[in-house]
């Protein structure tokens, strides 16, 4: 992390919202590293986002496969006139579709 503290811009469920986007089919050890939290905090931070209808998720043999649903508005009331999409969108070097 970048000097100047502990604090970041993002929560970590932004952040496995962004790892999902990027990978559909991520496991659950690679959010983790990636986001630098705990397997057992991103199955919460996960069944969260599956939850609140943010992400879908299938079983695909063994594994699963994540699909993230961009129309979904953010929670925030001071953001509630943008999409996961436009999130996914500025952070991530994928596109979700708000369509």
């Amino acid at each position: 992390m970048a000097s100047g503290g502990s604090w970041t811009f993002l929560t970590h469920h932004a952040h496995v919202l962004v790892a999902v986007a990027d990978n559909n089919d991520v496991t659950l050890a690679e959010i983790a590293r990636i986001v630098g939290i705990s397997e057992r905090s991103a199955v919460t931070i996960l069944n969260d986002l599956v939850a609140e209808g943010y992400v879908e998720r299938e079983r695909r043999g063994r594994r699963n496969h994540y699909t993230v649903r961009g129309t979904q508005p953010l929670r925030h009331p001071s953001n509630a006139g943008h999409t996961i999409g436009d999130l996914i969108g500025a952070l991530s070097r994928v596109s979700i579709s708000s369509a």
